[in-house]
């Protein structure tokens, strides 16, 4: 059969195939958003007629577009747009300085928010007399902070005050007086989520920028590909609305929220997980679940096998605990299951992962073999452990940022269980490498953070220009 001509052509390029039969090339060819050719110069141009758009990239270096199984593009991009950055690292003065200047942009009574603050400054806002100075910074306005992992926040008088968040409510952290500080642990900061989107919620259109421009970031990187770690309806429309529109660069998979510790998003469980179908798209796949089974270890929320080190507040025997407990785990994954879902489950403490290692062992020997299962983040795994993921099919979605040695790991390492730190980031099999974006900021870490096998596609993105095919090896996920 002849081939037809190709809409596209790129030439005198230095192309990088990621195909270890032919690893370098000179040019491409692209028919109807597909790669049909890639070799020579000579050997490509035969493909070109009158009307092939031809692109001379002067050798320029061309590779295969990036897959980011993990990240949280709608969050980055309205962070970006709609909200207060504050300085990576900054210290206390700094961060009540970029309250204080944006609070002065505002209209009375208009919510401060923004963040990351970084975890490891938790000591300087955690007191009364910061609370102080974070309401006078505002001037009268409620506040609500996210630190950098995007499970806590720290938020003033005003904004508990509306949230009717109070002392001696779970996660709401107290001073040795027992007055609360502000800082609000996991899902102790939903109440006032929710306050916020009451006040000032985006529209849709907002919301629909918002996923944009977090696709925009990526494709800046070379992201084609993507999976978005936890989505509700608003995210799931706006995914529908853009492809819809023909304005979705990247091909997406979501994740619908099970149940919901950090966001504060309306619509979770079962009222989301099996509604999603009808936001599917050409290049959205509403494929996969998400569960949060713990926190994150720095706030002593993630769960451990041994008890984490001692501290005046938890004791000697602290374990953390999972958020669901193992038979409810189970029936969750076993009714998705049901449904054609696949999950992507949060687990950051070693109890975690060994629960869904158990709970996917057990849906496999019920003959459940089509469902995918992600560990997220996986820092910390129990060393009998790690030979269980590629026989049970469960891959590691590991988030490099969690595990290199900096500001991130040494937060964990100070209140870990003492042996854990010789754990971190061990799961090397059926492994995949994920962002964490925007928690993990883009240029955190110096290994690549984007590229990973739990995305992947042997047919080009159905993009012009778009150039991901699969390294040799690797297969084709279910549709």
């Amino acid at each position: 059969m002849t081939q037809p001509p190709a809409d596209l052509i790129f030439t005198n390029a230095r192309v990088y195939t990621a195909n270890s039969a032919q690893p370098w090339a000179e040019a491409i060819a692209v028919t109807g958003g597909r790669l049909t050719a890639v070799g020579s110069t000579a050997e490509v141009a035969t493909l070109a007629d009158a009307n092939t758009e031809i692109r001379d990239l002067n050798g320029a270096f061309l590779m295969p577009g990036l897959t980011d199984v993990h990240n949280h593009h709608f969050l980055a991009g309205k962070e970006e747009l709609y909200e207060l950055h504050v300085p990576g690292g900054a210290h206390l003065d700094e961060i009540l300085n970029a309250v204080r200047d944006h609070a002065a942009s505002l209209p009375a009574d208009t919510w401060v928010v923004g963040g990351p603050w970084a975890s490891d400054r938790l000591s300087e806002i955690n007191s009364v007399e910061a609370l102080t100075r974070l309401n006078e910074a505002a001037g009268g306005r409620p506040v609500m902070l996210s630190d950098d992992s995007h499970h806590n926040r720290w938020v003033n008088s005003r904004a508990m005050e509306i949230a009717g968040v109070e002392a001696g409510q779970h996660g709401v952290v107290l001073d040795a007086e027992g007055r609360a500080t502000g800082v609000l642990l996991e899902a102790a900061g939903l109440p006032v989520a929710r306050a916020q989107q009451a006040a000032g919620a985006l529209t849709p259109e907002q919301e629909r920028r918002s996923a944009q421009r977090g696709i925009e970031i990526l494709n800046s990187f070379g992201v084609t590909a993507f999976q978005d770690a936890g989505v509700s309806t608003h995210i799931l429309e706006a995914l529908r609305s853009l492809d819809a529109a023909g304005e979705m660069n990247s091909w997406v998979v979501s994740s619908l929220l099970i149940n919901d510790e950090i966001f504060g998003f309306e619509a979770i469980g079962d009222d989301l997980v099996f509604d999603g179908e009808r936001f599917r798209t050409e290049h959205h796949r509403p494929d996969f679940v998400k569960i949060f089974l713990d926190g994150v270890p720095p706030t002593r929320t993630g769960a451990f096998i041994e008890p984490y080190l001692p501290d005046e507040v938890h004791g000697s025997h602290f374990h953390g605990d999972t958020l669901l407990d193992p038979a409810e785990l189970t029936d969750w994954l076993r009714r998705v299951a049901d449904a054609g879902l696949s999950a992507k489950i949060h687990c950051t403490g070693d109890a975690s992962v060994h629960a869904v290692l158990n709970a996917v062992e057990t849906l496999r020997g019920e003959g459940y073999t089509e469902p995918r299962y992600q560990v997220a983040h996986g820092q910390f795994v129990h060393p009998d452990d790690i030979s269980r993921f590629g026989p049970l099919g469960v891959s590691a979605d590991i988030s490099p940022s969690s595990g290199y040695p900096d500001r991130s790991l040494r937060r964990s390492v100070r209140c870990c269980p003492a042996s854990a730190p010789t754990r971190c980031s061990r799961t090397e099999r059926s492994s995949t490498l994920a962002r964490q974006w925007p928690a993990a900021p883009t240029g955190r870490c110096p290994h690549h953070p984007t590229r990973g096998r739990a995305f992947t596609d042997s047919s080009p993105a159905r993009i012009p220009a778009v150039f991901t095919p699969a390294p040799s090896g690797w297969s084709r996920p279910s549709p």
